[in-house]
């Protein structure tokens, strides 16, 4: 769509002083030939892009000239205010903001898209915490969030299983996950994530830390979950389940796991295969590994086979 190509081109060339036409064509995917179309017909429509000729040469606008936000389609403007979650917006103290900044968009919509924000409420709500539990609200993630946009040290008190810890830390990023608030801070060298409700004192620093320019919040997150995740998975066992109970078996316990021992696995004549699944514990196994029933079959530890036939037992007479 070349109309949302030009107002693309205009914002691109409003956030850097100027830009190639390599970059531009990069960026919009198009070729070359086509931003200097696009660039001329800018030009003749009002819009002043200037072109500067040489190798060190490319597309600017004249004059400091900005755009207003007139140029919104429909379906970018409710999803505008789709962005971030109410209720983690509160939590972080930052609820006026974010209310001021929609109030200033409103403001800049053509009449016509003045609805958006009513559309976009009446149709989508983000609900972030999970089923059967309250969700925590630690009273120290405003001055935690602060210190996160100001990039401010902080000064902390940690609860840990052994007691206190004290640490300075810089702060990165906060993730909400399922309800529960991390931050993921480094400590000395280290990057590491912090469960927020576990800090006991947080206070600002006078002083800043550099950050990091390369640190990706949403990589470090997914590559830090994955490893907790593998972490935990201490225990194995071995089942030999229906057809049926392998289509259920991601839905029981760790999905990942349980497609990686499905991958390894090794089907028999009847159908039925057999799988080495990686578990957290033997009564974590157990309370998983109850819900598929007569469709999976406990092969190893003998302990845990063993509590599956006493279970059998006292459900066979509680329902004979």
């Amino acid at each position: 769509m070349r109309a949302a190509r030009l107002i693309k081109m205009v914002l691109l060339l409003q956030s850097r002083p100027s830009m190639t036409a390599a970059e531009l064509a990069e960026e919009l995917e198009v070729s070359e030939r086509t931003i200097t179309r696009d660039a001329l017909a800018l030009s003749e429509a009002g819009v002043p892009v200037y072109a500067d000729r040489g190798r060190a040469g490319g597309y600017r606008l004249v004059g400091g000239y900005r755009t207003r936000l007139t140029g919104l389609a429909r379906g970018e403007a409710e999803a505008l205010f789709l962005s971030g979650l109410p209720g983690a917006l509160r939590d972080m103290g930052l609820e006026d903001a974010a209310s001021a900044a929609r109030l200033k968009v409103s403001a800049a919509l053509l009449p016509s898209l003045r609805d958006a924000p009513d559309s976009a409420a009446r149709r989508f709500l983000l609900d972030a915490p999970g089923w059967w539990q309250e969700p925590l609200t630690p009273e120290l993630l405003p001055v935690i969030a602060e210190a996160v946009w100001d990039d401010r040290l902080i000064t902390t008190r940690y609860r840990r299983s052994d007691g206190e810890v004290e640490r300075v830390l810089a702060p990165y990023g906060l993730v909400l996950k399922a309800g529960v608030w991390y931050l993921c801070a480094r400590s000395g060298t280290a990057l590491r994530t912090y469960r927020v409700d576990r800090f006991a004192a947080v206070a600002l620093a006078e002083e800043r830390f550099t950050r990091d320019e390369g640190f990706d919040l949403p990589a470090f997150w997914a590559e830090r979950s994955a490893e907790f995740a593998r972490s935990i998975l201490r225990a194995e066992v071995v089942l030999r389940l229906s057809a049926a109970g392998a289509r259920r078996l991601p839905y029981v316990t760790d999905r990942a796991a349980a497609e990686e021992a499905l991958a390894a696995g090794s089907t028999d004549a009847e159908g039925r295969v057999t799988a080495t699944l990686r578990v957290e514990d033997e009564e974590v196994a157990f309370a998983q590994l109850l819900a598929l029933g007569p469709e999976a079959e406990v092969l190893g530890p003998a302990s845990l086979r063993d509590r599956f036939a006493e279970a059998a037992r006292a459900l066979a007479a509680l329902y004979r």
